[in-house]
C-alpha cells in the first residue's frame, strides 16, 4: 500500500467529501492531519490517485498507541478483504481497534477467524452531522460555572470517567486529544472541571461528560453548542457518533440540529485481549 504525504493528503481530503457519510471518519482524520500537529498517523491507500480503500493507521511508537482506533473507508469489498486477509498492514499480533461501516462486519469477522484472532464488536453508532447551526443553543453557562478548555492537568480525570477508558492503556490517546484538538469544559468556582466535551482524532465530537451532581441543568447542550459553533465557524466538519442504545444523547443532538443518515451505521471492533 502507498503512504500519502503533502499534497496527496489534501487531494484525498477533497475526494472523500463525495462519499459521506461512509467516508466521514477517514475524512475527519485527514482534515486534522492537514491542519494540526498531533501524534503521527499514516494514511495508506491501495492505489493512487484512483484508490478504492484508504486507512488511517496511528503509528505505534509508545505504550498506548494501539488503543487509538484504525479508521477504514472502502468502496470495494474484495479490496478490503485482500488488505485485511493478505497483507500485514494491521498489527494482528497485538490488541487494537478498527472503526468502519457496519456493512463490513462479515468480512472483518471472517478474516479474524482465518487469522485465528479474537474479535469483538464493541459499539454500533448513529453518525450525526451538523450542517445547519441555527438550532444550537445560544445561551451561556450559568454562574458560578465558566467556560474554558481542557489542558494536560485534566488527562487523568477524563480518562478515569470515560466509559471506554482502560487506565494506562488509554491515557496516551486522551492526552493527545486534549493537547492537540479542540475541547470545551465548564469549571466550578474552584477551577475544577465538572463537565466537558472533546474532539477525537477523526474530528468527531465525543467523550461528553457531566459530573453526577451537575446533571439535569442543561450543561451538555451548552458544551455541544459552544464546540459546534466554534468548529463550524472554523470550517471543521461537525459530527459525532451516538451509540444506538443512548436514546438521551440521540434526542439531545437531534434537538440541536444534528441529523443522521438512517442507511449508515459506524461500528468499532476490538481484536485480541489486552
Amino acid at each position: 500500500m502507498k503512504v500519502l504525504t503533502g499534497d496527496q493528503l489534501k487531494t484525498a481530503e477533497i475526494v472523500l467529501k463525495a462519499f459521506f457519510p461512509q467516508s466521514h471518519q477517514v475524512y475527519g482524520c485527514i482534515f486534522l492531519i492537514n491542519r494540526t500537529k498531533s501524534d503521527p498517523v499514516d494514511v495508506l491507500v491501495d492505489n493512487w490517485p484512483d484508490f478504492t480503500t484508504i486507512l488511517c493507521l496511528p503509528q505505534n511508537e509508545k505504550e498506548g498507541d494501539l488503543f487509538k482506533p484504525i479508521c477504514i473507508f472502502t468502496k470495494d469489498e474484495p479490496t478490503l478483504w485482500k488488505i485485511l486477509g493478505q497483507t500485514e498492514v494491521l498489527p494482528w499480533q497485538d490488541f487494537f481497534f478498527i472503526g468502519l461501516d457496519l456493512c463490513h462486519e462479515d468480512t472483518v469477522k471472517c478474516v479474524a477467524g482465518d487469522r485465528r484472532v479474537s474479535v469483538e464488536k464493541v459499539a454500533v453508532t448513529y453518525q450525526m452531522r451538523l450542517q445547519d447551526p441555527s438550532h444550537l443553543f445560544k445561551g451561556d453557562s450559568s454562574p458560578p460555572l465558566r467556560l474554558s478548555s481542557l489542558d494536560e492537568s485534566h488527562v487523568d480525570l477524563v480518562n478515569r470517567t470515560w466509559k471506554f477508558g482502560q487506565g494506562a492503556l488509554s491515557v496516551r490517546m486522551i492526552r493527545d486529544m486534549i493537547c492537540s484538538f479542540p475541547s470545551c469544559c465548564l469549571l466550578d468556582e474552584e477551577g475544577k472541571a465538572v463537565a466537558w466535551i472533546l474532539t477525537y482524532a477523526t474530528c468527531a465530537l465525543g467523550l461528553l461528560y457531566t459530573a453526577p451532581e451537575y446533571r439535569g441543568r442543561g450543561y451538555a447542550k451548552i458544551l455541544i453548542s459552544t464546540m459546534a459553533t466554534r468548529l463550524h465557524a472554523q470550517g471543521y466538519p461537525v459530527y459525532c457518533f451516538i451509540e444506538e442504545e443512548n436514546h438521551l444523547s440521540y434526542k439531545l443532538f437531534k434537538k440541536l440540529g444534528f441529523t443522521e443518515d438512517p442507511s449508515y451505521r459506524a461500528t468499532w471492533f476490538r481484536f485480541n485481549k489486552v
